[in-house]
């Protein structure tokens, strides 16, 4: 039997975390006094708008954690030799929240979220905090910036927390000193031309994680080396993202930032959807792929597998026909179908269209009907605060 080299850190932090942490009634809020316009919900960019307040908290080995505050978005100030800038100790997840069909605002699975920080934090070393009490803060920040959330069903509140290492000391040892923030801002689709099929390249000199490694971990480290053959594929190749690959026998593994799922009428002649498995450290746990799982498995229409998926197989089953639509899944685009691979200069044809497949586009609106709540579903989570207990503690700027 393996054992986890990280299981007593773990079991450490779970004892201390309540113990060691910050709390949401020692909130400080200050407001902004020179509040942003605000963009129009038209054509609203991914991830170009911040809104006009900020949570962050700070962490020092003495002191423990900081008392928390949320107060105007401005730049962070940070050593020049924080471990953060040198070895790249950082973390983030990515939510969302809406402003619903009732007119209440409600966010979309948020434990499940900070159930994945806290694991990136344990992987990196950070101190421990509670993450209902972070909920609790991200409640009020959102209260605060409600005005932010837009006014229409095809955008939404994107936020942002993030810890990073701010001891500043060039040493390739765990980082002393620690600040969490979260950040918040309106965004519309990530892919500007809307859901349409696009086109990926699968290029197995590139590879994204590997066993033991951190690809199961929402790290910026995990991001980086990703940045440059993207590019490459965008500008000198038609592709608007990259179909990650591992090991000799080429596993499917990932759809750029996005995890993959593969429709297809499998060997026994079953309908099956099939993903990568989270097994392995390959595949980060994404909530969106939780979810479509969990979705799919409840119509228990078809077979639902989550195994490894090589690219000879794949192929195999493209030529015999059987292969009928093929997506990503994430917090960004919910699902986002692929048309077509680039795979060693060979060009796979799942479908010549730029339409998406009948089982996509379905996921696609049961779940965009839950965040907007004109499918009540309990994944849906009120932010609904008393005015006056979320701007307790205020002063002006």
């Amino acid at each position: 039997m393996m054992v986890s080299l990280f299981q007593p850190v773990r079991n450490t932090i779970r004892c201390a975390r309540f113990i060691s942490s910050f709390r949401a009634d020692d909130l400080h809020i200050t407001l902004t006094d020179k509040p942003k316009p605000k963009p129009s919900d038209d054509n609203l960019p991914f991830g170009k708008n911040t809104s006009d307040h900020m949570f962050e908290v700070d962490y020092t080995p003495a002191l423990g954690w900081s008392r928390p505050v949320i107060r105007p978005v401005e730049p962070l100030k940070i050593h020049p030799a924080a471990k953060v800038l040198h070895y790249a100790q950082e973390l983030f997840e990515g939510m969302k929240c809406y402003r619903c069909v009732d007119g209440k605002i409600r966010m979309f699975r948020p434990m499940e979220n900070l159930n994945r920080m806290e694991r990136s934090a344990v992987r990196s070393g950070f101190p421990p905090f509670d993450r209902f009490e972070l909920l609790k803060i991200i409640k009020k920040l959102i209260n605060i910036e409600q005005e932010w959330v837009p006014y229409s069903k095809n955008c939404s509140l994107y936020i942002r927390p993030t810890m990073i290492a701010t001891e500043p000391c060039l040493g390739v040892t765990q980082s002393a000193d620690s600040k969490l923030y979260v950040i918040t801002g309106p965004t519309g689709a990530y892919f500007p031309t809307g859901m349409k099929a696009i086109r990926l390249l699968a290029d197995p000199q590139y590879v994204r994680a590997w066993p033991g490694g951190c690809g199961g971990f929402k790290m910026g480290s995990n991001y980086a080396p990703t940045v440059a053959p993207l590019f490459q594929a965008q500008k000198e190749l038609n592709c608007q993202s990259i179909l990650w690959l591992f090991g000799d026998d080429h596993q499917m593994t990932e759809a750029g930032t996005m995890n993959l799922f593969v429709l297809w009428t499998n060997e026994n002649g079953e309908e099956e959807l099939v993903t990568p498995p989270l097994e392995g450290g390959l595949i980060l746990p994404g909530v969106t792929r939780k979810s479509v799982l969990e979705v799919v498995r409840e119509w228990n229409e078809i077979k639902v597998t989550e195994e490894v998926i090589t690219m000879g197989a794949f192929i195999k089953a493209l030529n015999e026909g059987r292969v009928k639509e093929v997506f990503g899944s994430g917090t960004a685009s919910i699902v986002c179908p692929v048309g077509q691979i680039l795979y060693k200069g060979q060009e796979l044809h799942i479908t010549d269209t730029e339409d998406v497949g009948p089982l996509t586009k379905r996921i696609y609106n049961h779940i965009n009907e839950i965040h907007y709540y004109m499918k009540p579903h309990p994944w849906m989570e009120s932010i609904d605060i008393d005015a006056d207990e979320s701007l307790r503690n205020v002063t002006a700027n």
